[in-house]
């Protein structure tokens, strides 16, 4: 019935559509309103970080390992620091840095999986090979080496450290889109016309597999939330910081989970899954938007 009625209404006015905006239909998905709403959420918090809480993140004039109350929403660490200014200061670096290594590999996985199936032959398959030697070595081993090389550098390093390693499953997933784009009819009377090899790649290419990028940066962007999480949990990033990773850190390290300070662990867990959930409820309804299955199934 779905089906019948979605036909019809095009039938009746094809325009209709055409005039709709992709960001349009991107939120007239519940899951889309949902995940952008939670990931808005903590963008929010993190711009609004000296207006939420008055105190330093790395001050320890407090008692420490006190309980929430009025004074400390979210309490005090083991070592005096107001956890919540922690937690929205940490915020601005968690997410600035997810989001820096998404874009960081999402321009390389356009680059790298794009233009050398554009190009092909012998170029195509140099870079082919090179992304595959790049997917087989597992991206957590490999962070966790380079992270030992770069131990107490800046966040901005790190970000770009994870958009560098994190790109070739994306340029995989772009070569495959770009090599049944290659032969079409519009890519063809565009190199027919004489257009520079540039302008077919992002003026007539990049817009067919719009829905592929995007999907990717929400991927990518999660994956370096997490990444740089599991980086500075594990000490290897720089711990002096203040990021949900080094504060899961510094409540290991002082036994937080043994001494009941819950207040100190659960906000930075609690808030990298909901940014996790946020992302992958983004990326489902782009999935539906540009898979016509999934519209009609749904």
């Amino acid at each position: 019935m779905t089906v019948i009625t979605s036909v019809a209404s095009t039938s009746v006015d094809p325009s209709r559509r055409g005039r709709t905006s992709p960001i349009r239909q991107f939120f007239k998905d519940p899951k889309a309103r949902v995940g952008f709403g939670i990931f808005a959420f903590f963008v929010l918090i993190a711009l609004l970080a000296p207006v939420i809480t008055p105190y330093n993140p790395q001050s320890t004039l407090f008692i420490p390992l006190q309980a929430p109350d009025a004074r400390h929403w979210l309490g005090t660490t083991g070592n005096g620091q107001d956890v919540l200014a922690q937690f929205v200061y940490g915020a601005r670096t968690s997410l600035t840095v997810g989001i820096l290594a998404g874009l960081t590999a999402t321009a390389i996985g356009i680059v790298m999986g794009m233009l050398p199936a554009y190009r092909g032959g012998t170029f195509d398959l140099v870079v082919s090979t090179f992304t595959n030697i790049i997917l087989v070595v597992p991206g957590l081993p490999l962070l966790l080496v380079i992270g030992a090389y770069i131990h107490q550098t800046g966040s901005l390093v790190i970000a770009l450290v994870i958009g560098m390693t994190g790109w070739a499953w994306q340029a995989r997933v772009l070569r495959s889109q770009t090599l049944s784009l290659v032969s079409r009819d519009y890519v063809v009377a565009a190199r027919l016309a004489g257009a520079p090899d540039q302008h077919i790649i992002f003026r007539e290419i990049l817009p067919n597999m719009l829905s592929l990028v995007v999907a990717g940066l929400m991927y990518s962007c999660l994956y370096g939330i997490l990444a740089e999480a599991s980086l500075e949990f594990l000490g290897l990033g720089n711990i002096n910081a203040t990021s949900w990773g080094t504060m899961l850190y510094w409540a290991t390290q002082g036994a937080a989970l043994l001494n009941g300070a819950w207040w100190w662990f659960v906000p930075p867990g609690l808030s990298i899954a909901l940014v996790g959930m946020g992302f992958s409820l983004m990326n489902f309804a782009v999935d539906t938007l540009s898979n016509p299955r999934l519209r009609e199934s749904s």
